[in-house]
């Protein structure tokens, strides 16, 4: 159910919309102003295009392109001129927005950040990316979990940021705190093409959420992202989807109701209750037990795979950046 994209919005509906925004150049404190405005404008026709939409998304690197210049010049915080405006926006609008900086970190490389924030101007999530896309990205790995937040109508929202949507883990982390609606900005290019759309509908169906994920579109001169916002329904069936036009914004309703009665009322497939109720028809409740190795390595911190000692790329030398010195301290902030 999409509602016509929404124009014929239930009374449980929730409309987003996907900016399928034209990659930026982004290299000076100018041009970062002139992104700014760029994308509270696009804010302005996100409303002007639906009167009915309750939340805009924008994708990974809308602010600063995609060229992984960490120019302190350019970096951004929550306290900054940029995250004001982007407040302003949403206010002058009467529409939740949900954007992405690179966050300036006195101890280390920028973080990869993304914030919703509401119609009144306050931020209701604040995500730093767990997953860089190594060894493209230079940036600080992820310290605040995955969180979720209270969203429009009824709604529970989490974001995760482009590669994080690779990881299984990351959408049932989301589902299990609660989240009904899974955002996934990004600035992929088109070789990841097939892996977009194919983890997209897998993390919704997988979690019994709608996933509404957006990349940048366009060419910078030197990248060329793929646009291609799509929805895709709890049952993993795409809802609807976008091209590589720039600028395009997709829209679809949404209906967190739905999601809710699905995790409830579903016996065949519903796979995030049955994680850890399997065998409930042999078994009463289930064999409640955590038989996956990997999870318990991870939490002893031994995770090692059978070729790990074989591993080639293991830095971001490749790319470019120097092999790192400090080891991770954890969520220190």
């Amino acid at each position: 159910m999409s509602g016509l994209g929404g124009l014929n919005k239930s009374a449980h509906g929730v409309v987003v919309g996907l900016v399928q925004l034209q990659l930026p150049s982004v290299k000076t404190p100018a041009d970062l102003a002139a992104q700014t405005q760029r994308i509270c404008e696009m804010v302005g026709k996100a409303r002007r295009n639906q009167s009915t939409m309750d939340l805009v998304v924008f994708p990974e690197y809308a602010l600063h392109g995609l060229s992984m210049d960490m120019n302190p010049e350019i970096m951004c915080t929550l306290d900054g001129p940029e995250v004001a405006a982007f407040k302003n926006a949403c206010i002058a609008h009467r529409i939740w927005g949900c954007f992405s900086i690179m966050e300036a970190n006195p101890g280390g490389n920028p973080y990869n950040s993304g914030l919703i924030i509401d119609d009144q101007g306050a931020i209701r999530l604040y995500y730093r990316k767990l997953h860089p896309w190594v060894p493209v990205e230079p940036w600080e790995p992820g310290n605040l979990g995955i969180p979720v937040c209270d969203g429009p109508n009824g709604s529970r929202l989490s974001l995760i940021i482009c590669h994080d949507g690779m990881f299984p883990e990351m959408a049932r982390e989301a589902a299990y705190k609660g989240a009904d609606i899974i955002l996934r900005t990004a600035g992929y290019t088109a070789p990841i093409r097939h892996a977009w759309k194919i983890t997209n509908q897998a993390n919704a169906f997988c979690n019994l959420a709608y996933t509404a994920s957006v990349c940048l579109s366009g060419s910078d001169g030197s990248f060329d992202s793929m646009g291609e916002g799509m929805f895709c329904n709890f049952d993993g069936t795409v809802l609807a989807e976008g091209g590589g036009r720039a600028d395009e914004i997709i829209t679809a309703e949404l209906r967190p109701d739905l999601v809710r009665e699905a995790r409830t009322g579903w016996g065949v497939e519903n796979n995030i209750y049955q994680l850890y109720h399997r065998g409930y028809v042999a078994v009463k409740g289930g064999a409640q037990d955590c038989p996956y190795t990997y999870m318990h390595d991870m939490a002893a911190g031994t995770y090692s795979l059978p070729w790990s000692a074989e591993v080639k790329v293991t830095d971001g030398t490749s790319c470019g950046f120097a092999a790192p010195e400090r080891t991770y301290e954890g969520t220190t902030q």
